[in-house]
């Protein structure tokens, strides 16, 4: 009866509740030693599994939580048509930002000096450094992998001097966030112009990109450069995609 006892008192310092004393109650004999360690190692693997459950089930909180703030990319033709790319192996590319709201706010440069003075008072330069990766990630970052994709997934290989030029006009910029358990996907929306090279004012077809997300598959998308790249990405996969039907 002694085996009895000591078996449920490791029980119940691992545990904290006596989870198994139907055990006691059901076989009054005594325990052996190898059955009290038999039953020392369900005991173990009891609390080894119910760490595991705990594990995934904040794993599919946090992936329960990026699913509803991701909203469906979607990619249209809003006017003209594409036919006259079709004896075409290339066209230039240009990006253009202006007048481009951010997250919450209507005007890019509101958002700019909010972010700034948040990170300079975190820490003196830090809004400053952070001011100037906004800007030049863009043409380190994004339209790199923006082309990439496009000529991936696309028809159309990318040349200055082609006779076409596609405006990639970023209308609309969420950074996201992640902050481990809980984030959000950043997300571009934008107008694409496609115009004669020679002569700019002369638009032939005009296609619009609502929602292209930016997530890491692994989830270490902590830098919002990374998350905003991707999101590039995914609007140039997209465009190549529907460009070449």
């Amino acid at each position: 009866m002694q085996a009895n006892i000591k078996v449920f008192e490791i029980f119940q310092l691992k545990t904290g509740k006596p989870l198994c004393m139907w055990v006691f109650r059901s076989n009054r004999r005594i325990i052996t030693t190898a059955n009290f360690y038999l039953i020392l190692s369900i005991v173990n693997l009891t609390i080894y599994q119910m760490k595991l459950l705990k594990i995934a089930s904040g794993l599919f909180f946090a992936t329960f939580a990026t699913i509803i703030t991701t909203n469906a990319q979607r990619v249209k033709l809003a006017e003209g048509k594409l036919d006259f790319l079709k004896s075409e192996s290339s066209i230039n590319v240009e990006f253009t930002y202006d007048n481009m709201s951010v997250g919450k706010f209507s005007k890019e440069d509101d958002y700019i000096v909010s972010k700034k003075e948040e990170y300079n008072k975190k820490e003196p330069g830090r809004g400053d450094a952070w001011a100037k990766s906004w800007v030049n990630d863009r043409e380190a970052r994004y339209e790199p992998r923006f082309n990439e994709l496009f000529q991936k997934y696309g028809e159309l290989g990318i040349k200055k001097d082609a006779k076409y030029t596609m405006v990639f006009h970023t209308t609309f910029t969420e950074p996201g966030y992640n902050v481990g358990v809980w984030k959000k996907n950043a997300e571009i929306s934008a107008e694409v112009l496609i115009v004669e090279t020679a002569n700019r004012s002369n638009v032939l077809a005009k296609i619009t990109v609502q929602n292209a997300p930016g997530r890491s598959f692994w989830g270490n998308d902590y830098d919002t450069g990374e998350r905003l790249a991707e999101a590039y990405a995914a609007a140039g996969k997209a465009v190549g995609k529907f460009m070449k039907k």
